[in-house]
Formats: structure tokens, sequence, C-alpha cells
């Protein structure tokens, strides 16, 4: 994020794209309820009618896949009827003209064939996003998890720039992270292409920093990505796998081809707190600590750094992941010696400028920790980045082309799938089917489709479907709501029993890499 969570609160006008945020993020939720006490607007744009669109001045049920349409026209609205910030765009910004020449052809009414929404409602929204004195972009996985979607953050990035929204309080381009740590993780290096602080591998210069850091000669080439990665090993070319923390054999895209590229390996290890559906197809089975058997730090959606004490000692043979790691580290030749997770910490901010200034110690006595950058001893933390100036100098508009999703529907498969999470259960399940309660509370996947398909297959809430795309079959119970738009359905892939994920598609942004888990084609079948 670019902004703190505490300024949603504050903000006058939120445009929500693409995120169910009260069920996915219900603490950040409930500072956009404050902000909608305070007087401001809310506008939300999905395929799905979440309880999120629900409380909105303005809800867009837009058609899956076509975000950028709706941001475009946006953009176009804006520099059209001359709404932009004249002083902001010419001092801090550039890429202008070419932006301007480019959403010429992308009009309200042009938005409107490829995304549902009204044109007049498309006008409105552009002209309340654009004159309103604090206005803040929420997103998530609805807005990157397409085959545009590196061009979708883009889109969304040109409405900041042209209007000024961000470099101050309650404004800015705020992803909400799907994870508790997952800011954390890519902060760490976590991607195929950085190393912490998302310094360039191909860099020279950055590379020799880490060679001397870490006392080994690395490879100047960028890894592969996680879809990459699975492709790689069902060719065979990729022969073993060291898993930490995720269930891929749930979560990723047409599952079944991921199966059986784990299957394909010489040596599969999973390190993990449960024994997960990944962790059953294991040669070895690592036991993590969880995270109240350990000291570390966790990351979180606004760049905040905060201290995690350990509440109980390891249950079992389990052992916190660092230690795991070093000691196989140390079994591979490597002399990786830290003696706890300050060490770790302190060499964090000897190579990683935005952590610069965070160490153990003062951790221990910020009570609610630091947002980076944080560069040095004394610096506070930053609140908000893009303050006075961009990291590259000027922010850079990019005029970025709609391209429809991957996958169209035809007389075989007719309907469109997209997915999702639900309130009561987190990801692949792995640690909330686990909870009686939240069980109970839901036990087994309900797939929803609108009330129109439910007269065409002759269904009912409650009745069993087969559905299935290009890839894969599963079975489920269904529930027939009006939340989901005629055409389209909606499933969330916390339940083995009816895997999503066998569904949906692999095609992938070619920028991010992104599979476009958002879309694809289906068709289903009542169930005798």
């Amino acid at each position: 994020m670019t902004n703190s969570i505490d300024e949603i609160a504050d903000a006058d006008f939120i445009f929500a794209s693409g995120t169910n945020t009260t069920e996915t993020h219900p603490i950040i939720s409930l500072k956009v309820r404050k902000a909608l006490d305070n007087g401001a607007k809310l506008v939300v744009a999905d395929p799905r009618k979440t309880e999120m669109a629900e409380l909105a001045h303005t809800y867009l049920p837009i058609a899956a896949g076509s975000d950028l349409a709706l941001l475009n026209a946006m953009a176009h609205v804006i520099i059209k009827e001359e709404l932009y910030n004249k002083e902001f765009v010419e001092e801090r910004t550039e890429g202008f003209e070419e932006l301007k020449a480019g959403i010429e052809k992308y009009t309200p009414e042009y938005a409107e064939r490829v995304t549902g929404v009204a044109a007049d409602v498309i006008r409105q929204v552009a002209r309340d996003y654009a004159v309103s004195e604090k206005s803040t972009i929420l997103y998530t996985m609805g807005i990157t998890q397409h085959i545009s979607g590196t061009d979708n953050v883009l889109g969304i990035a040109n409405l900041a720039l042209l209007t000024g929204h961000i470099g101050r309080r309650s404004t800015g381009v705020n992803p909400l992270r799907g994870q508790n740590n997952v800011q954390g993780a890519c902060d760490m290096g976590g991607l195929p292409n950085v190393y912490p602080a998302y310094q360039p591998v191909n860099d020279p210069d950055v590379r020799a920093k880490f060679e001397k850091a870490w006392g080994v000669q690395l490879n100047p080439n960028p890894g592969l990505t996680l879809g990459e990665m699975f492709k790689e090993a069902g060719h065979g070319t990729i022969k073993s796998m060291y898993i930490i923390g995720e269930n891929p054999a749930i979560s990723d895209p047409d599952t079944n081809h991921v199966v059986e590229a784990l299957e394909k390996l010489e040596l599969l290890v999973v390190q993990d707190i449960f024994l997960t559906e990944t962790a059953q197809l294991a040669h070895v089975v690592l036991p993590a600590a969880s995270f109240a058997e350990k000291d570390g730090t966790f990351v979180n959606t606004e760049r905040r750094v905060q201290r995690v004490n350990k509440a109980i000692e390891p249950v079992g043979n389990s052992k916190p992941d660092w230690e795991i790691i070093q000691l196989i580290a140390q079994e591979m030749g490597y002399p990786m010696n830290y003696s706890s997770p300050a060490e770790i910490m302190d060499e964090i901010a000897a190579v990683a400028p935005s952590y610069g200034g965070i160490s153990y110690e003062r951790l221990a006595q910020e009570k609610d920790g630091l947002q980076w950058p944080c560069p040095t001893a004394d610096h506070p933390g930053t609140a908000y980045l893009h303050s006075g100036e961009f990291a590259r100098g000027k922010g850079k508009m990019f005029f970025v082309e709609y391209v429809p999703p991957a996958e169209q529907t035809d007389e075989e498969y007719p309907l469109v799938l997209t997915t999702g999470r639900k309130l009561w259960h987190y990801h692949t399940g792995t640690m909330t089917r686990r909870s009686a309660g939240l069980d109970w509370k839901l036990s087994e996947e309900r797939i929803e489709i609108n009330p129109a398909e439910a007269r065409k297959y002759c269904l009912q809430t409650g009745d069993r479907i087969k559905i299935s795309s290009r890839r894969g079959s599963i079975e489920s119970t269904v529930e027939i709501t009006d939340r989901v738009q005629p055409g389209l359905v909606f499933g969330s892939f916390h339940f083995k029993e009816a895997a999503i994920n066998k569904l949906t598609n692999t095609a992938h942004d070619p920028k991010a890499k992104i599979p476009e888990l958002k879309v694809c084609a289906v068709k289903l079948e009542k169930i005798s």
C-alpha cells in the first residue's frame, strides 16, 4: 500500500475494485465503514455483488475481466473534461501526452459495451474520483489475477497520477495483500528477479553487494516464476522442489497438472505446520513451527514491520523455518550460522536500504512497529509513499490497451467462472477447516449461480452439480443467489472436496506471470 490503513477512514472518496474487502480484509473494511460514517462516497467495481458492493453508493457490476476498459474510460473522462490536476501532471509526471492519445477511443460508451456499466455512471464515477479532495483506490486479486493484471495496475496508477491523488494522506494506490506476510516475503526477495528490498539480480553493483555479504558467487539471471517452475517440472527439467508454507496442489490453477508435475519430481520436500495435500505428495516432510512457537517479524499490507514473540515452545520435532533452512544449508556445505532472528534482522538492515533503520531492539520499543522505508535508526518510518517525489523522479503514466480474457465462453462452455474467498475460511483451508466452529459455519463448497441459470438447469439451493472446464471437473453443492450476474458462476478454493482450481486457467500475464484465476469458461449439469 502507498498509504496506511488508518488513513482510509479519512478519505472522501473510495474506489474499491476487485476486492471483497468485508470478507477477505474485515479489519480494513471497518476503516471503510468509518469513512462512510464520516461522509465518504464509496464506489465498488466487481462482477459479484459482495457485501462491500451493498455498502456502496454506486455499484459497478462489471463483466469479469473488463477492468481495464473501465479504468481507461475513467481516464478518458478525466482528461476530456479537464478534471486532471494540471500542476501535478506538469511538475511530477511524464507520459501524459501518450496516455491522452491512447485513451481517445476509450469513451464511456465503448466501455459500456465491454463492461456492461452504463456510460453515464462511468462518467459520474470518474468525476467524483477526480474532484474529491482525498480519493483512494483499494484493490486485490480481482485486479491482478488476469492476463492483463499488470496493465490493470498501471491503469489504476494512471488515475492517481492524473488527479494527484497520491503522495498525500488518505489518497494513493492501495493493494490489500492476500496473506499475512506476503509483503514481507516479497520484501525479502521472494521473487525470481530481485534480491531483498527489490534490488535487481541483473544489476552488477547490487549483485556484488550481496556476493560480499553472503560470501558466494551469484547467478546474474532472474529465476523462474511459480507457474514456470511447475511447467518445467512437468517437462522433467526441474527434478527437485522445496516448498515452504504453500499448498499448490489446491491453490494453483489447473491443479491436475500441478499434481502431475509434483509427482514427476525426483525429490519433493515440503516444510509446513500441517500435512497438506501438497505435503502428502512429498518424499520428505519437514515439520515447521507455527507463528505462536517462534520469534520473528511479519510485514503487513501497509509495509509495517511488527515483532512476533514466541508464546510456547515448538511442539514435537518442529522448528522455526529459519532454523530448518540453516541446518539444510550447513549440511550442503554453506556456513550459515545465525544465532537468532535478531541477528538476521541486523543483516536485513545492512543489505536492504528501506529496512536500514529497523532492528529488533527498536521494534521492541515501538509499540506498533515501523513502516518502511525506514532508512536510519532515527527515522520515524513512512506512513505514506511518494510525498514530494517518486523513487524514479517523475511518476510515469503508461497507456495500456484493454485485452479480453484468454478464455471465452462458447456453446459447450457457456458460463464464466470467477473465484475468490469466503468469510469463514482462509486460502486452502489448511488451518481454518481444522477449526470446528469455522467448519460448522461453512462445511462445504457452495457454488453460486444466478436464478436465471437455476431455472435453465432446474436447480434449487442445496442441489448437487457437476461443473467442468476444458481442464477438469468437480462436484459441489449449489447456492442460488442474485449476488452473481446471469452467466456468472462463483466458487472459492477453500475445499479440497470441490477443488475449484482443477477448473481454472493457467494462461498468465506476460509481464508478471500471474495466472488468470479470475476468469474461465465452464459448463454445469445437475447431478440426479
